[in-house]
């Protein structure tokens, strides 16, 4: 079966209906990566937040990250008393059917499903950020704390220390 693709209009829809607050801004070329997000809206790269997808035990986790931030799966495995080789990185397949969007597009909230969600507290320095807005051409843009009020988020450190490399991944 073919899992349901949304889009920045599913996401606005979803936005209304709960009474979350921001702007979707379809841009004039797409913005996959944090680093063409950044141009694309003239910002830090720090202020682009980043919703990936990790399977704990086969289970979804959304991690929620400020863009220019490594993500530690050793936090996201402290957090749920697994060791970090039962974390892992979500495909895109995986991400699409547990999500309804496809990687590069996926916002933060508003998917086919509720998913448990950590959010990194660094995002809350930031004032208003972008996440993904529904399409590979827009970005959600909001005030930080609202994206942790419109996730339930729990707000957990997943930043990788520097000094301690993730020597498992090759």
């Amino acid at each position: 079966m073919q899992a349901k693709v949304l889009n920045s209009d599913d996401l606005e829809n979803f936005m209304q209906e709960r009474g979350i607050d921001g702007k979707i801004h379809i841009l004039d070329v797409p913005t996959p990566t944090v680093e063409l997000a950044a141009k694309a809206v003239n910002v830090d790269p720090d202020a682009i937040v980043k919703s990936i997808l990790f399977l704990v035990d086969s289970v979804p986790v959304l991690v929620i990250a400020c863009g220019t931030m490594t993500i530690d799966r050793s936090a996201v495995a402290r957090m749920y008393g697994v060791g970090k080789k039962r974390v892992k990185l979500a495909p895109p397949d995986v991400v699409l059917s547990h999500t309804g969007y496809e990687v590069g597009a996926m916002p933060p909230f508003g998917h086919i499903q509720p998913i448990p969600t950590i959010m990194d507290p660094t995002i809350l320095e930031q004032e208003t950020v972008y996440a993904g807005g529904g399409a590979e051409n827009a970005l959600l843009r909001m005030e930080a704390h609202a994206i942790a009020e419109a996730t339930g988020a729990q707000l957990v450190s997943v930043q990788r220390q520097s000094q301690a490399p993730d020597s498992d991944q090759t």
